[in-house]
């Protein structure tokens, strides 16, 4: 064996090595997807602003549709996407929901991004 075909044989095999960190598992995968994914619409991104910004004790959802310009249809779409990935939290008071950020929701998606 030559030299060259030497070291194109270890590079070979350190390019074929298994990798030293562990992968992401195909469950882990889904929930960061989860998240990100909420996140990943401009209208879900100023929502969580409103209730960010909004009373400690929640957001009404008849105050939702006026900032965005967006029926209530989709604006409850919207919200649901968000309770569902674990962001924001509803509670039902009479005839009206009332949303409020769950607290350590932006900090943990944060985690989810920076933790790959």
């Amino acid at each position: 064996m030559t030299a060259t075909s030497m070291s194109a044989a270890a590079a070979e095999a350190a390019c074929c090595a298994a990798p030293a960190v562990e992968v992401l598992s195909e469950v882990a995968a889904q929930e960061r997807v989860r998240v990100l994914k909420a996140l990943a619409d401009p209208n879900r991104l100023r929502l969580l602003s409103i209730v960010k910004n909004g009373p400690a004790d929640g957001t009404c959802v008849c105050d939702l549709t006026e900032p965005l310009q967006l029926g209530q249809p989709t604006v409850s779409h919207h919200l649901k996407i968000l309770v569902d990935s674990g962001l924001l939290a509803r509670e039902k008071r009479g005839t009206w929901a009332y949303y409020t950020l769950i607290p350590l929701a932006l900090e943990n998606a944060a985690t989810l991004i920076t933790g790959l």
